[in-house]
C-alpha cells in the first residue's frame, strides 16, 4: 500500500481506519511455508486473535492455513469463514472444563495445559484425542509480558511435571496425538528456541500415538527500519532437519504444526488517523489524533514501537512530535518522534497494525470502534462498518424498562 492509496482510502471510508494488505499476508504465508519446503508434512494454524475478521480468516484460509483458536467464540468465528471443525486447534487458557467439552463436541482438535483439567476431561472422554502444551521454561520471546515460556508463566504444564502427566494419561486411557509448546513473541534467538524444541522433542519420545507436535509461533518482525527480525528461513533449515530426523525414528507420521498470528499480519496492517489539533506547550509540540488507546492500545499497555508516517505531508521538512489520543487519560502513541511537518486535518498512518489492534479495541469514553478495510486485487473492500450511537446502546437496558419485581 503506498501512501497515495492509503489517503484515497481515508478519504473514502473516514478515519480513524484500519486497512489491510492481503498481497502481504498472502507473501508472509508463502515466505513461512516455503521455509519449511524440506519438511513433508506441515501446518499452518492462523492464531485468530491477532487479527479476527472473518473476512480476513476467509483470505487466509484460501492460502491454505488452518486456524489456532483460544476461545469458543473465536472457533465459531472460524467454523462462520468456513473452516472445517477438523482444521482448528483449540488452545484455551484458564477456561472452564464445560467450555472445553463444548468445544471438543464440536469435532475440534483440543490442547490443555492444566493437570487439574487433563484429568477431568480424560476421566470423562478418554477417546477423545488431546494435545497437551507443554512450559519448556525457556524464555525465547521479549519481555514477560509477551513471553509465556518462563517459570513463572501461568501458560503450559512444566516439563517438571511430566511424570504426573503420564500418571494421568495412564489412569485415564485416554490418547494423547499432539504436544505442543509456545514460548512468547518476538523470537530473537533462534538457538534459544531451538533449545527448547530439543526439550519438546525429548518429552515426545513418551507418546506413540502423536499425530503432530506443535512449535507455537511468536516470530519477530520489524518494527522499523533496520530492526532485527525472526530470521524464519534460517529457522525453517535448522529446525525442518531436526524435525525430520525426529519424524524418521518415529514409529508413525508426524506433523510440524505453527501458530502464526503477528507473523501474518502485522506488517499488512495501517491504522490511519486524522489530526484534530497542534498543542504548542512550554516543552513539547503534541499532535492529538482523532484516536486513542480505546483503538491502539499496544504503545501503551506493552511500550510497543509503530512507526507513524504524516501521508498527507510526506516530502515535508521533519519536527518533533508527540502523538496523543483524544481520550481523557494519558494515551501517548509516541514521545518526540521525528514525523513530517504536521497541521490540523493531516493524516498519520501506524505501521504495523495488522496485529492485536483492533481486536483489543473498546469502546472507552464512549467511541465508537473504527472500520477495517481490506485492500485485495488492487480494490478497497469495507470489511466491517464503523460504530454508530446505535451500537453502543444495542444491549443496553433503559431503567424504564426493567419490569419490577
Amino acid at each position: 500500500m503506498n501512501t497515495k492509496e492509503l489517503v484515497t482510502t481515508v478519504k473514502e471510508f473516514g478515519s480513524p481506519l484500519y486497512v489491510y494488505d492481503a498481497q502481504k499476508i498472502s507473501f508472509q504465508y508463502k515466505r513461512l511455508t516455503k521455509s519449511f519446503k524440506k519438511v513433508e508434512r506441515l501446518r499452518i494454524h492462523y492464531a485468530v486473535k491477532a487479527l479476527n475478521n472473518i473476512s480476513i480468516l476467509q483470505h487466509i484460509k484460501s492460502l491454505g492455513s488452518s486456524l489456532d483458536t483460544v476461545s469458543i467464540q473465536e472457533v465459531q468465528l472460524g467454523l462462520s469463514a468456513g473452516f472445517k471443525a477438523s482444521d482448528i486447534i483449540f488452545t484455551p487458557n484458564g477456561v472452564s472444563l464445560e467450555e472445553i467439552e463444548q468445544v471438543a463436541a464440536m469435532g475440534v482438535q483440543i490442547n490443555i495445559d492444566n493437570l487439574v483439567i487433563l484429568e477431568q476431561f480424560g476421566t470423562k472422554h478418554p477417546k477423545t484425542p488431546v494435545c497437551i502444551r507443554i512450559n519448556p521454561h525457556v524464555m525465547a520471546g521479549g519481555n514477560t509480558n509477551i513471553s509465556v515460556g518462563h517459570i513463572d508463566s501461568k501458560f503450559g504444564i512444566s516439563i517438571h511435571q511430566m511424570p504426573h502427566l503420564l500418571r494421568i494419561v495412564d489412569n485415564t486411557a485416554m490418547t494423547i496425538n499432539g504436544i505442543h509448546m509456545h514460548t512468547g513473541s518476538d523470537i530473537l534467538d533462534i538457538d534459544v528456541f531451538l533449545y527448547a524444541a530439543e526439550i519438546l522433542f525429548e518429552n515426545a519420545k513418551q507418546f506413540s500415538n502423536l499425530d503432530f507436535i506443535d512449535f507455537g509461533s511468536g516470530f519477530k518482525v520489524p518494527y522499523k527500519e533496520g530492526d532485527i527480525e525472526t530470521d524464519i528461513e534460517e529457522l525453517g533449515q535448522k529446525l525442518g532437519e531436526r524435525f525430520n530426523a525426529f519424524a524418521k525414528a518415529y514409529p508413525r507420521p508426524l506433523t510440524l504444526a505453527f501458530e502464526p498470528g503477528k507473523f501474518l499480519v502485522s506488517e499488512a496492517g495501517k491504522f490511519l488517523v486524522q489530526v484534530n489539533a497542534v498543542k504548542q506547550t512550554t516543552s513539547t509540540v503534541f499532535a492529538q489524533v482523532d484516536s486513542g488507546f480505546n483503538h491502539l492500545i499496544r504503545p501503551m499497555l506493552y511500550g510497543s514501537r509503530h512507526e507513524i508516517h504524516n501521508i498527507s505531508n510526506p516530502k515535508g521538512k521533519e519536527r518533533y512530535y508527540s502523538v496523543v489520543g483524544y481520550i481523557c487519560e494519558t494515551d501517548t502513541f509516541a514521545n518526540n518522534r521525528r514525523i513530517k511537518e504536521i497541521t490540523e486535518g493531516d493524516v498519520l498512518a501506524f505501521d504495523n497494525a495488522g496485529a492485536y489492534c483492533f481486536t483489543m479495541a473498546s469502546n472507552y469514553n464512549s467511541r465508537y470502534r473504527p472500520a477495517e478495510v481490506l485492500i485485495k486485487d488492487g480494490k478497497a473492500q469495507l470489511i466491517r462498518k464503523r460504530e454508530t450511537f446505535d451500537d453502543l446502546l444495542r444491549n443496553q437496558i433503559p431503567l424504564e424498562d426493567i419490569v419490577a419485581i
